[in-house]
């Protein structure tokens, strides 16, 4: 299983952008699919997250200014940010946990696309 990330780039402040990743490859159902971020010498952390059943969760510092959602047809998450702010920059890694044929849940990472905020 892959998941190819993409959507990051550099915005101004104020900016927007949306965020994609596709996973490709046998998963025998998809549980649990989110986006974490890593900024220069800081920890990974949880940005949002969203279940099968499409219940969210978002770190205090971005709510109400990012948005996940997820197309179970196509295996994809997404990530929708507005209002972006320079302390957003970060490598922003996708995450979904899936079955494998052993029905057993894995959970696969995406490589990270950078979004850079800077006026």
């Amino acid at each position: 299983v892959q998941l190819q990330a993409s959507g990051g780039g550099s915005v101004q402040p104020g900016g927007s952008l949306r965020l994609s990743c596709e996973a490709s490859g046998s998963m025998f159902g998809v549980d649990g699919m989110g986006w974490h971020r890593q900024a220069p010498g800081k920890l990974r952390e949880l940005v949002a997250r969203i279940t099968s059943g499409g219940s969210t969760d978002y770190v205090d510092s971005v709510m109400g200014r990012f948005t996940i959602s997820r197309d179970n047809a196509k295996n994809t998450v997404y990530l929708q940010m507005n209002s972006l702010k320079p302390e957003d920059t970060a490598v922003y890694y996708c995450i979904m946990q899936g079955y494998d044929a052993a029905h057993i849940l894995r959970s696969y990472w995406g490589r990270g696309t950078l979004v850079t905020v800077s006026s």
